[in-house]
């Protein structure tokens, strides 16, 4: 079977690593790809915006399957105009995308369908959002409603805080993201990424996850797209993961249909744990990025044969098999990131790195010229390491981070600090 894989970032790598594990695999196309993909696959220019450019592209090279990374492309659609041309593909429809394309609807879906969450109120007027923060004080949170790249969400710790958020977003900071605003209860507790697999009506949990948004150590800093995460997240037991999917994932998938808006792909549930259990924080409809990079090296399903059932309708399994490891990445990023990173600077050694045990270097943010690779984007490496415990695979990801010679780049020195305490 062939299969183009859509996306350019350290969660395409490591999906198409998974993926080339598959018997079932013929030939993997990348689009656009990066250097790490190029190693493994073929990368090929493709305006992915052009949804008629994508179906024709896979007529042309007989793709089966379309699996699409990044959230953008299916908000725009496309996997609704790959099925109409009758190609497969791994992902949600533009309807069923809202889910993570606007927050307002998610949260309207949990009130609607009793799905645990923070009470909430949206709004369309600065005005009326300024009076709802007086109201209810701080801290409070205020979300864009659309996609603004992780950058959305302000955590206000004061009334004023909160104000000048709702200013910044109604002031066009986000664009189109920001025409809505959504204001909503602070949760307090652990959070935790918790991924499912969906066929329209059935939902398999996959495996969970814990990143480190902050961009330095101590959780200090301004929040970025993830510094570093591992898998399994250690508060995330059989017993928390079962009422995840009683209480949340289960409940959405019934809503959805009963919408008429059934969603088949993956569901990224990022989770509030607190004393009263699971709350929802907010739904992505696609995989993590760096949560993607821990979770499919522990794997031991065939993801290819996982994504086709999604797409068919069949899921069929009752449960992955994972490895029993603790796997850990580490974000090293453009120094700048994530205000101003700087580009084009040279990266040396990451083939002493790969050459270590139990350690896979995913390309994020690089490119090629020449032999030099160049630094490409703000998170530009992801140096993933496996091992027995937390501890083991942290001391496997830095060991290897040193062996790269790149000044221009900076990581966190603490991720995985949570689940070696614990």
């Amino acid at each position: 079977m062939n299969v183009l894989l859509i996306g350019s970032g350290g969660r395409e790598h490591a999906i198409a690593i998974a993926l080339k594990k598959s018997p079932r695999l013929g030939k993997l196309f990348v689009a656009p790809g990066n250097p790490g993909t190029a190693d493994i696959a073929e990368n090929v220019v493709l305006k992915v915006t052009d949804h008629q450019a994508v179906v024709d592209f896979c007529r042309l090279m007989k793709v089966e399957l379309v699996v699409v990374g990044p959230e953008a492309p299916l908000v725009a659609g496309l996997v609704d105009d790959l099925e109409a041309a009758g190609i497969k593909a791994f992902g949600p429809s533009k309807a069923a995308a809202q889910l993570e394309g606007s927050k307002g609807f998610t949260k309207d879906l949990c009130r609607e369908f009793s799905i645990p969450t923070a009470d909430y109120e949206r709004f369309t007027q600065a005005d009326a959002a300024k009076a709802y923060v007086r109201k209810k004080g701080a801290p409070i949170v205020v979300k864009a409603d659309g996609l603004a790249a992780g950058k959305g969400v302000i955590v206000a710790t004061s009334v004023d805080e909160a104000l000048a958020a709702i200013d910044l977003i109604f002031g066009g900071a986000f664009g189109a993201a920001g025409a809505e605003v959504v204001v909503e209860d602070f949760l307090d507790g652990e959070e935790a990424s918790f991924f499912a697999l969906c066929d329209g009506t059935r939902a398999l949990a996959l495996a969970s996850a814990q990143d480190h948004k902050r961009v330095f150590d101590g959780d200090k800093g301004p929040n970025t797209g993830g510094m570093g995460a591992y898998s399994p997240a250690p508060i995330m037991t059989d017993e928390m993961t079962a009422r995840v999917m009683r209480e949340i994932i289960e409940p959405t998938m019934r809503g959805m249909a009963q919408r008429g808006i059934p969603f088949k792909g993956v569901l990224f549930a990022g989770l509030m744990i607190g004393e009263a259990g699971p709350k929802l924080i907010e739904f992505n409809t696609r995989f993590g990025d760096p949560e993607t990079q821990v979770m499919l090296p522990r794997l031991q399903d065939d993801l290819l044969e996982l994504f086709i059932a999604c797409a068919n309708g069949e899921l069929k399994t009752t449960h992955t098999h994972l490895s029993s490891d603790t796997a850990l990445t580490v974000v090293f990023a453009a120094k700048g990131y994530p205000e101003a990173p700087e580009t084009g600077t040279v990266i040396e050694g990451i083939e002493r790195a790969a050459a270590m045990e139990s350690v896979t270097v995913h390309h994020a943010g690089t490119r090629r010229e020449g032999l030099r690779l160049l630094a490409n984007g703000g998170r530009v490496l992801n140096i993933t390491a496996r091992g027995a415990n937390p501890a083991q695979a942290q001391q496997r990801a830095y060991a290897a981070i040193d062996l790269i010679n790149w000044p221009g780049g900076f990581c966190r020195r603490d991720i995985g600090w949570r689940a070696i305490k614990a």
